[in-house]
Parts: C-alpha cells; sequence; structure tokens
C-alpha cells in the first residue's frame, strides 16, 4: 500500500513569484485574545480592559497584533514548512496596517521572493517569504518578512536513514 505523509515544500518545491494560499482561516475570538495576552505577560488594556477600550480611538478591545503574527504564520506552515523547515531565521518589515476585532477571521497567504543555497549548510536553503494577513473583508491586517532554512529533499532524505 502507498502511503502518503503531510509535509511542507522541500527547497526546490518551493518557488519564487508564486502565491501560496493557506487554507483555512482562522476567526479570533475573545477568549484566544485574552488567553494569548495573559500568557505572554502582555498588560495592555487594549487587549484586556473592556471599558478602558470603549473610550478609545478604536472604541473596543483589538486582538494583539502578536497573536496576528503568530497566527499569520501558523497558518503556513502545513502547506509550506511542517517538517521541511532546519530554522526560523528571522523577521523583517513587520506591518499591521489594519487591526483585527474579536470574530474576525485571518486568512494567509505567501509569496516566495528569493531563495538561495546555504553556503555553509549543504543540502539546506535560505528562503525569503513574504506573508499576508487579510481579514474575512479582504483587508490586509498583518504583512511579514520572513527567513527560513529549509531542507533539499536528498539531504533530508540522507539525514532520516
Amino acid at each position: 500500500m502507498r502511503e502518503i505523509e503531510q509535509r511542507g515544500l522541500y527547497y526546490e518545491e518551493l518557488e519564487e513569484d508564486v502565491r501560496y494560499r493557506h487554507r483555512p482561516g482562522r476567526t479570533l475570538t475573545e477568549a484566544d485574545n485574552v488567553l494569548f495576552t495573559t500568557l505572554t505577560m502582555n498588560t495592555q488594556a487594549l487587549h484586556l480592559d473592556a471599558a478602558w477600550s470603549d473610550g478609545q480611538p478604536f472604541g473596543e478591545r483589538l486582538i494583539n497584533s502578536m497573536l496576528t503574527l503568530s497566527t499569520l504564520v501558523g497558518l503556513s506552515v502545513a502547506q509550506l514548512t511542517q517538517g521541511t523547515i532546519v530554522a526560523n531565521l528571522g523577521f523583517g518589515q513587520v506591518a499591521f496596517p489594519h487591526p483585527m476585532r474579536h470574530g474576525d477571521t485571518l486568512y494567509a497567504e505567501t509569496v516566495v521572493t528569493a531563495k538561495r543555497l546555504s553556503a555553509s549548510r549543504p543540502g539546506q536553503g535560505i528562503v525569503t517569504l513574504e506573508h499576508t494577513g487579510r481579514n474575512q473583508d479582504g483587508v490586509v491586517v498583518a504583512t511579514a518578512t520572513r527567513q527560513v532554512m529549509v531542507w533539499t529533499r536528498a539531504a533530508h532524505e540522507r539525514a532520516a536513514t
């Protein structure tokens, strides 16, 4: 019987200038926001204090932007890096142009903007990903550039034996 294991894409399978759309989306709830905010010791009233937030410019509590970023990246994992990533190398150019509110659904997409084989780690490559998060209305709520190190298929298969 043939077996198929769910995984991300290897270095040679990741294509530049292709938009990878990650589905399903994730609806972020009040419970998600309060839990994430308290777990990360973020005491910002804009995420926790409904009465105070009512008097602020947005008129309500907002989803913690770090929860938005974490979910944006998380939505890409199954399709792009599950089991094929070596390391997350870093983030750059993170922006939150529009707030997420309780009950908004986050949809993610990623474009590979650059890739190169590693000079110091044979069988691995460095890939630059541009993540974009949109809410249920298609409004961009988050963007982030990220670099990851991923396996080539042959090197990963050798390492597994």
